[in-house]
């Protein structure tokens, strides 16, 4: 080996601490995985931290949202209060005007009554009427007493009007028929006591057109169901009772009862027919009836004033033979002036007898003063069949 050679050979291991040296070097450029320290010379690093006062503004706007939901409950449950408190002063106010009506309805029952009572005298009819005046200024003073929601205002002062127009119709009426108690033409009689009772009629109209219908219509402008606004009558509906034509025949009935109580005249009523419901179909008294004996069932019975006279409170019974007890209904009619034909219905039958043929009797009271009852009574041979 050379001096060359040796040269080399050092020369090769003389690198080793210089590899070394340079792996150091190389080491110390790397970043450090872990925690980084400042040195003597180096800035001081202050740690993250959320900014002062963070917490306490999450904290006012939470407050802040809080009261808000608050308010908005509170402004919810005040508008539920204003509008149920709405709904039960309609329903209050409705609640007292149908006690107000059926105590006029009462009155108007009992007027009825008096003016369809057989036999009744002129002055006890005159009294009973003044009673009844008497009875309806205080149902009028409760009207007034009722305090309705504002916009039913113009409905309420109407129906106080319609009051009023009761009374005054009434009151004319007693003092009608105490001037007429001399009178001796029937036809001025009935026009001045029909003219005293077309305010009654008059009162019902405006009952109607200006208070219940109106009333209703507001309601469900206002959202308020379930509520209904009370019908009032001084006069049964349907009824002529306040014509002329009846008065006339009121105040000749008045008459006879004011010589005696003796019927003068013809007097009496007629069966005209007796027809199945729904079907319509008349029955005859020839011959069997086939009638169908559905849920449905009734008979409408049609009478005849067949005398000159007016007359009341007539009778009207239905039979059916059935054992071991008849189906047997009456019904009555108020009044009925001379030629006029009226109708009455007899509903809620039962169950009549299937199968063989059953009498079926119709049978009208006997008017005072009526001299032929043989048209007063109708029997029929039914034949009752099972509905299809």
């Amino acid at each position: 080996m050379s001096e060359r050679d040796d040269d080399i050979e050092f020369d090769f291991f003389d690198e080793e601490p210089q590899t070394e040296q340079a792996t150091q070097r190389r080491t110390a450029l790397r970043p450090r995985s872990g925690p980084r320290r400042d040195g003597p010379g180096g800035p001081p690093r202050r740690p993250i931290t959320p900014p002062q006062g963070f917490t306490p503004l999450l904290r006012l706007v939470l407050l802040v949202a809080l009261a808000l939901f608050v308010v908005v409950l509170l402004v919810f449950w005040l508008q539920s209060c204003r509008e149920q408190s709405r709904e039960n002063a309609y329903r209050d106010y409705i609640d007292d005007m149908s006690a107000v009506a059926r105590a006029s309805d009462a009155i108007a029952s009992d007027l009825n009554q008096q003016l369809t009572t057989a036999g009744i005298r002129q002055a006890d009819l005159i009294s009973a009427i003044e009673g009844l005046t008497r009875r309806q200024e205080q149902v009028v003073r409760n009207a007034q007493q009722v305090d309705p929601p504002g916009p039913l205002r113009e409905e309420h002062e109407a129906a106080i009007e319609a009051l009023q127009f009761r009374v005054s119709g009434l009151n004319g009426l007693a003092v009608a028929f105490d001037e007429t108690a001399d009178e001796r033409q029937a036809a001025d009689a009935g026009t001045l006591l029909a003219t005293q009772a077309e305010r009654l009629v008059a009162s019902d109209v405006i009952w109607d057109d200006l208070f219940k219908d109106p009333a209703k219509q507001e309601l469900e402008n206002q959202g308020i169901s379930g509520v209904a606004v009370p019908d009032s009558n001084s006069i049964p509906p349907a009824s002529d009772l306040a014509s002329q034509r009846s008065m006339i025949a009121l105040w000749q009935r008045l008459q006879g009862a004011a010589r005696g109580g003796t019927p003068t005249g013809l007097h009496g009523t007629s069966i005209v027919s007796t027809v199945v419901l729904p079907s319509g179909e008349q029955l005859t008294t020839s011959g069997d009836n086939i009638v169908e004996a559905s849920q449905d069932l009734a008979f409408r019975v049609t009478i005849q004033n067949s005398g000159d006279g007016q007359e009341v409170g007539i009778e009207i019974t239905l039979t059916i033979q059935k054992a071991p007890e008849p189906i047997e209904k009456t019904m009555t009619i108020d009044l009925i002036n001379p030629g006029e034909t009226k109708s009455v219905e007899f509903e809620d039958l039962g169950e009549p007898p299937l199968g063989p043929p059953t009498p079926l009797k119709v049978s009208v009271s006997p008017v005072p003063g009526e001299a032929n009852s043989q048209n007063n009574t109708s029997q029929y041979q039914v034949v009752f069949s099972f509905p299809r």
